[in-house]
């Protein structure tokens, strides 16, 4: 099977405006759900972020804090 190979070449694809339509539309669709989950993981790495990275104003000899 070494070399042996079934190539296909796709030419032309028909679709009709409507049916275009409606596939975005479940693109969009199927977002929504990604969009969330995503928005989840990056808020829970900013919170650790800034966790550790927000304590270090309090260690003694840590980050100086300007102003008043």
């Amino acid at each position: 099977m070494t070399g042996d190979t079934n190539g296909s070449v796709i030419r032309d694809i028909d679709i009709p405006f409507g049916r275009l339509v409606l596939i975005f539309i479940k693109m969009f669709l199927a977002m929504i759900p990604a969009l969330i989950v995503l928005y989840i993981i990056v808020t829970a790495i900013v919170l650790v972020v800034a966790g550790v990275l927000g304590g270090f104003g309090m260690m003694p000899g840590g980050m100086p804090h300007w102003g008043g």
